[in-house]
């Protein structure tokens, strides 16, 4: 019998909630994605399969505020940034997809940031 790890088990988490959950072009999608050092947020048309904004903790934009901060303020300003794009791109309302990770830490600051900024799920 193969060795089960972390990522398996979070991507098999992920396939599961994802039958269920997808983005629609008048409600896209915000899909999360956490490593270790780093947190990604994108907002995605799955009709389409584009993905229409994004921000993340390497961003350009982003990098120069994200040094001495801690992950999950990071993650809160992502959520916030990611918030801000959004609304200039006419984007209010999304379905939040945490990619198969624990509603906690910074999913769950990312998800505050988000609402922080103004977009509804």
């Amino acid at each position: 019998m193969a060795k089960k790890n972390r990522s398996i088990a979070r991507e098999r988490r992920h396939v599961r909630v994802r039958k269920n959950l997808s983005g629609t072009p008048s409600r896209p999608r915000l899909n999360v994605f956490k490593s270790l050092t780093g947190i990604y947020a994108q907002i995605i048309d799955d009709a389409q399969g584009n993905t229409l904004i994004s921000a993340s903790t390497v961003d350009k934009e982003l990098r120069e505020q994200m040094k001495g901060m801690k992950k999950t303020e990071q993650a809160k300003a992502v959520g916030k940034a990611i918030a801000e794009r959004a609304k200039s791109k006419g984007v209010t309302s999304v379905v939040f997809d945490r990619g198969g990770f624990r509603y906690t830490g910074r999913v769950k600051a990312l998800a505050d940031g988000a609402r922080e900024g103004g977009l509804q799920f």
